[in-house]
């Protein structure tokens, strides 16, 4: 049966280029990374910007809420790792992380971790209590590692997609900076990743440069759905939190949901905008932002 999808615009705000978006999980604000090398927060009630900074002259890849912490986590063309206190701004600590780009950083749920993935075809593991000692790093992609994410289900776990065409699933624990297995068939590389965020299933879903999204089920190791509709490569696929829809995002310009259980397409949004680089969504809510090449939405 098809989905019953009421979606409005709540916000839309032109800026430069958007390579990434996050939700501040209690207050009412979304962060967006910007090529131009600034990070933008906007207040989504009153639709007002509320705090600027910018971070170096180069390109932000990746920003990230760490709100135990009150910081921003922000990566750029410089090779490094920065962190600000997002009431006063403030920059709390700065290094160089890798010897090319940096693609993306992912923050532990609990623990004082940050993974990053980098051009070097490498992910490091930094943790923050121990002076942002660069604890493990994990090689084994035979090109850019363009994300990695934890698994909600195991603190222990996390997954990382590669150019190279692959998926790799990695642990924390015992030391190995071996991957524990490999998962492959998307056709071109692979720009994006994301486990499902609760229940039974133990899906990952990817998206790629071959146009497609595929779900995975890691325990059994296999593709068991590929999703195909868009026509340019994939940057962005998620499970929604409490929705039971995939988002996807496009180079194409577009974004699609499809149905979380039958795989069906059931919206594709377009604003005759610019690619899409980034997707995130408020857990809690039936709110998402989309970062795209000259705008950041928020939508419901």
């Amino acid at each position: 049966m098809p989905l019953r999808l009421d979606i409005k615009k709540k916000l839309s705000a032109r800026s430069d280029r958007v390579k990434c978006v996050d939700f501040h999980p209690t207050e009412p604000w979304t962060l967006a990374a910007l090529y131009s090398g600034n990070i933008f927060i906007w207040d989504y009630n009153t639709q007002t910007l509320v705090k600027q900074l910018e971070v170096c002259n180069l390109p932000v890849r990746c920003a990230k809420f760490v709100t135990r912490k009150q910081w921003i986590a922000t990566v750029s063309d410089d090779m490094h790792i920065r962190m600000f206190n997002y009431n006063t701004l403030e920059k709390v600590h700065e290094f160089e992380a890798h010897t090319d780009y940096i693609r993306y950083i992912a923050i532990h749920p609990s623990l004082p971790y940050l993974l990053s993935s980098s051009d070097d075809m490498s992910i490091k593991l930094w943790d923050w209590d121990k002076n942002w000692q660069n604890t493990q790093i994990f090689e084994g992609h035979a090109h850019y590692v363009m994300m990695t994410q934890w698994n909600p289900k195991d603190s222990n776990i996390f997954c990382s997609c590669s150019l190279d065409r692959s998926i790799k699933v990695w642990g924390v624990s015992g030391g190995s900076s071996q991957a524990h297995f490999t998962l492959t068939g998307h056709q071109r590389g692979v720009n994006c990743v994301e486990y499902a965020p609760g229940g039974e299933k133990p899906y990952i879903v990817s998206g790629s440069d071959d146009r497609t999204v595929k779900i995975w089920d890691y325990q059994t190791k296999q593709c068991i759905q590929t999703l195909s509709g868009h026509t340019n490569n994939v940057s962005y696929a998620l499970f929604h939190p409490t929705l039971p829809i995939i988002l996807t995002g496009s180079e194409d310009g577009t974004v699609r949901i499809w149905h979380g259980a039958t795989y069906r397409l059931e919206a594709t949004l377009s604003y005759f905008l610019e690619r899409v680089w980034s997707i995130a969504v408020l857990k809690g809510s039936n709110t998402a932002a989309i970062g795209r090449g000259a705008f950041d939405e928020r939508l419901v």
